[in-house]
C-alpha cells in the first residue's frame, strides 16, 4: 500500500512538472513580454518603497515577470524577461537554472534586478551568460530589508526583488542560475 501511494505521488508530481514546462515552451511574443514586464515592474514599484527609489536611480532594470520552477530530486527553472533603460526595452533575456538535491514541488515567481552601476550592467553581456552569484554583488531584498533601505545606503551593484510566488517548492540542494541575452 505504501509503495502504491509513493508511485501515485511521483506520477502526480511528474505530471505537474511536465505541465509546467510545456507551458514555458510556448514563449510570449516581444509585445506580450514587454506588456507583462511593464505591468510587473509597475506593481512592484507601486507596492514597495525601496523598489520605487531604485527604479528612479537605477541605470537599468531587468524584469522577469514569470519564472517557472519544478523538481523532484532534479529540478529546473526557466523564464523570459526584458532589460529596460530609461523606461524603454533595450534587450531580451532568459533565465534558466538547474538544481539537484532533496527537493520536490513546483512554483512560479517573478523577479526584478535593479542595476545601479554601469560595470554591473556591462557584466550582464560580457560573457556567455550572467551567472547569479558570480561577478557583481547582488543583494536580494526581502520585505523587511526593503523597508530599511534609503538612497543613502543603497550602495551595491544590483538589487533583486522576488515577487508573486505561487505554488510550493521545498528542498535543500545545489542550484545554479544563468541569465542569457536572446533575440525576440
Amino acid at each position: 500500500m505504501k509503495s502504491l501511494f509513493s508511485r501515485q505521488s511521483l506520477v502526480l508530481l511528474a505530471l505537474m512538472v511536465s505541465g509546467l514546462f510545456c507551458q514555458t515552451a510556448v514563449a510570449e511574443t516581444a509585445a506580450e513580454l514587454n506588456r507583462t514586464c511593464r505591468a510587473a515592474l509597475d506593481k512592484l514599484v507601486r507596492t514597495t518603497p525601496a523598489a520605487q527609489q531604485l527604479n528612479e536611480t537605477a541605470i537599468a532594470v531587468l524584469v522577469f515577470p514569470a519564472i517557472k520552477k519544478a523538481g523532484l530530486v532534479v529540478g529546473g527553472q526557466y523564464g523570459e524577461g526584458v532589460l529596460m533603460r530609461g523606461g524603454k526595452t533595450v534587450a531580451y533575456y532568459n533565465t534558466g537554472g538547474a538544481s539537484f538535491g532533496l527537493q520536490a514541488g513546483a512554483q512560479e515567481y517573478g523577479y526584478v534586478m535593479f542595476f545601479t552601476k554601469e560595470s554591473a550592467l556591462k557584466a550582464l553581456d560580457s560573457t556567455e551568460g550572467f551567472e547569479v552569484g558570480v561577478g557583481p554583488s547582488v543583494v536580494v531584498m526581502d520585505q523587511g530589508m526593503a523597508m530599511q533601505k534609503t538612497t543613502m545606503n543603497l550602495q551595491d551593484d544590483i538589487y533583486a526583488f522576488v515577487f508573486g510566488q505561487k505554488g510550493l517548492m521545498a528542498g535543500l540542494g545545489v542550484q545554479g542560475n544563468k541569465i542569457t541575452r536572446i533575440k525576440k
